[in-house]
């Protein structure tokens, strides 16, 4: 094998592998959005769920009041 072969072989492998570690750490960040993002759904979610079952309890006092 001729050392031009080599270097090319060898400035390609490099080349690759610093390619391969950007499109991991751009995966990486697109993954981390996607988690903020689900996280600000539950915390919402929960928020809601939360109100709607005090709606609920205050709802039941007050038909449970008008009851006696």
């Amino acid at each position: 094998m001729d050392w031009i072969q080599f270097i090319i072989f060898i400035g390609s492998t490099v080349g690759l592998f610093f390619w391969n570690r950007s499109e991991s750490r751009s995966d990486m960040r697109h993954m981390m959005t996607i988690m903020d993002g689900i996280q600000k759904e539950m915390k919402d979610f929960h928020g809601r769920l939360e109100r709607q079952d005090a709606e609920f309890k205050s709802h039941l006092m007050f038909y449970h009041q008008g009851k006696k």
